[in-house]
């Protein structure tokens, strides 16, 4: 049975949570997601620049923008267990769990496009809600529970594929796969207004992610109880939050986009085999640590995600164009990784003085005969 909630928990589980909002007072240019904003801008037009091919619309664009509306999805998976201060090492694995059952439901089954996505979802809602029960349940921490899991998924993955596949990779692709895959925006119109040539269609899915996750996090009561999780687990149960449930439900949360990110990786390779999911590790903490979100928890950012996603992607397509190779790419981004963890601490540091300074009570005034005295 949970305790009572005290009015003030109340009073702040019905203020709305500054999900998106900076410090009241900051200037536009301090800004963080501006800032991210400029270097997306400044370093898209630098790539642009110097190799003039950057801007193809079919051959870079196209797919850059369909990488970055993939690993969004991936982030907002990351997102969701950052949110209470845990995070997901299998966010990857998970993926790859979730689109074995999806290719099941296509090669035995003979599901549709979408049905079988929805069958891919509920597996990666269930075993992220596993890792969430086991995390609650004893808590061990997260990193070891997911590291566990992932290592788990990686002996058990490859051997369901070997036992039903010949080539370790389901080969039915369902009618519509091929379709949004190379489909555009440009083909969805509503009367006589299309969609820009140069968008996937499988944008519209980070787009509607993004609106699910933004819309609980700002906006519901479950979500504010995700982030005080985060911010204090002692003070969230004394508040009469049950902490161990929404564990488990971000988790949860993080499974199912992780399912989601596998599907569009599988529609955009045009293949569901064992692998996916491998490269979603780096890029699902890049993008929320570089958007703002807290790696401690108790704050996140939806389009700081976003940003901090298409700032990486932008880096690598632009790097792959000028010829740097796969193994000095991923030292880039390793620094990258670093630096944002390092300003990630920083910033966790110089909050905390300022709610030390804030909390200190003034100093009593002087009295009047000490005054007087003085004179």
């Amino acid at each position: 049975m949970s305790a009572p909630v005290s009015s003030t928990a109340t009073e702040a589980l019905r203020e709305d949570t500054p999900v998106e909002k900076p410090p009241r007072g900051t200037p536009w240019w301090a800004n963080q997601r501006v800032g991210l904003l400029l270097l997306v801008v400044l370093l898209s037009a630098l790539f642009g620049v110097l190799r003039p091919a950057f801007f193809n619309q079919q051959l870079v664009v196209f797919p850059l923008l369909r990488d970055i509306a993939m690993f969004t999805v991936v982030g907002l998976a990351q997102l969701c267990v950052l949110s209470i201060g845990h995070m997901n090492l299998a966010v990857g694995r998970m993926a790859a769990f979730s689109m074995m059952i999806t290719g099941i439901s296509y090669d035995l089954w003979h599901f549709t496009l979408y049905s079988g996505l929805l069958v891919g979802l509920v597996a990666g809602t269930a075993i992220g809600a596993l890792a969430g029960w086991v995390i609650a349940r004893t808590g061990v921490n997260s990193f070891v529970v997911t590291l566990a899991l992932d290592f788990l998924l990686l002996g058990m993955i490859p051997l369901v594929y070997t036992s039903l596949t010949e080539n370790a990779a389901f080969v039915t692709k369902p009618p519509g796969m091929r379709e949004l895959r190379n489909f555009s925006l440009a083909d969805v119109c509503i009367g006589n207004v299309c969609g820009s040539p140069a968008v996937p269609q499988l944008a519209i899915f980070a787009v509607i992610a993004m609106a699910v996750v933004g819309w609980i996090y700002a906006r519901t009561r479950l979500g504010r109880e995700l982030l005080m999780t985060g911010s204090s687990v002692r003070a969230a149960e004394l508040s009469g939050i049950p902490t161990a449930r929404r564990v488990i439900i971000a988790h949860a949360m993080s499974g199912c986009l992780a399912a989601l990110a596998g599907f569009m990786l599988a529609v955009s390779t045009g293949s569901i085999k064992a692998t996916i999911g491998e490269e979603f590790m780096l890029p699902s903490f890049l993008g929320p640590i570089l958007g703002g979100t807290l790696l401690a928890g108790g704050f996140v950012s939806i389009w700081g995600t976003l940003l901090g996603t298409a700032l990486t992607t932008v880096i690598r397509k632009g790097l792959d164009l000028l010829g740097v190779g796969l193994e000095s790419l991923n030292i880039y981004l390793g620094l990258i990784l670093l630096a944002a963890l390092s300003t990630d601490r920083i910033r966790t540091l110089l909050s905390d003085r300022q709610a030390v300074a804030s909390s200190s009570p003034p100093p009593p005034p002087k009295a009047a005969g000490s005054q007087e005295g003085e004179r």
